[in-house]
């Protein structure tokens, strides 16, 4: 019974996909899982939210992947989670390396689908045993083509654009030194100033396009200094439940908002690009 009604639900689930298919799709969907904690706290059982939002993170994949979303960022552990409790942190550690674990057996979702991982931060501050887990798995999946997951861990916005300048400022610093080995020129030309797109070109996500939307659970609004450099023609969405709470239902209903809003979006960036480009031919 239990298999005929899993097949019943995989028909209705691609139906749904199908319908969905008929307005634009996102490329690219960003999550904030948050509410892990708070979902424990409801049941009082500790330790087990974060277990139950990884279960409901396999579910959201398999549905991005069946839809065709190409890209799916997760904010997995920001590095002010490391203010919080030591056992906590300890715990989370835990259970991120003995995840990963999981999903580098041959029956996972990442090899079913192909799936290509990322792992965006300051990985530096992540205990060593984990640190080599996450290089592990990322060279074990580093040549598949389908989609990717990009798993934000030890990563703030401020930190990845300050990364981003400071390899920018020493690339141009090592450039000048090799045009003028002997001293600084004192007129700086257009090449030696760092420009936009040499920033965004050492952010961690340079490999990703911008998200279409990004989705915070639990009903909160803040962006928490996760993907801001990004996010300027981003849908930003807040929906109610828990992360371990979110499902199929919701994800669709993100869907439909997000073809709601299509129209709009693209015309923001329509005349955000038209007013760059007069901005650079003023310049010239």
């Amino acid at each position: 019974m239990t298999t005929i009604f899993e097949s019943f639900y995989c028909i209705l689930r691609r139906l749904l996909f199908s319908i969905l298919a008929f307005g634009p799709m996102p490329n690219h969907i960003a999550f904030i899982m948050d509410g892990n904690r708070r979902y424990a706290n409801r049941r009082m059982e500790q330790g087990t939210g974060h277990r139950a939002g990884f279960s409901a993170l396999i579910s959201v994949l398999r549905y991005c992947y069946e839809m065709g979303v190409k890209y799916v960022t997760i904010y997995a552990f920001s590095i002010e989670n490391f203010k919080r409790k030591p056992e906590e942190v300890q715990s989370t550690m835990n259970l991120m390396k003995e995840k990963i674990d999981e999903l580098m057996q041959k029956q996972s979702i990442v090899s079913e689908y192909g799936v290509r991982v990322n792992f965006l931060g300051n990985l530096n501050l992540l205990e060593n045993d984990v640190r080599l887990s996450i290089e592990k798995f990322m060279r074990s999946t580093s040549n598949n083509t389908e989609p990717v997951l990009s798993i934000c861990v030890a990563y703030t916005s401020t930190d990845e654009i300050t990364h981003a300048i400071e390899k920018s400022c020493c690339e141009k610093k090592h450039l000048m030194l090799q045009k003028n080995p002997n001293g600084f020129q004192n007129v700086l030309t257009g090449e030696d100033i760092v420009s936009v797109d040499d920033l965004e070109s050492y952010l961690y996500t340079a490999s990703c396009p911008d998200p279409d939307i990004i989705i915070r659970t639990s009903g909160e609004t803040r962006l928490s200094n996760f993907l801001l450099w990004q996010s300027s023609f981003t849908q930003l969405q807040s929906p109610a439940p828990l992360w371990p709470e979110f499902s199929l239902r919701h994800l669709a209903w993100a869907i439909l908002q997000y073809q709601r809003a299509f129209s709009y979006l693209e015309k923001i960036k329509r005349s955000k690009n038209v007013t760059t480009m007069d901005s650079i031919k003023k310049r010239q």
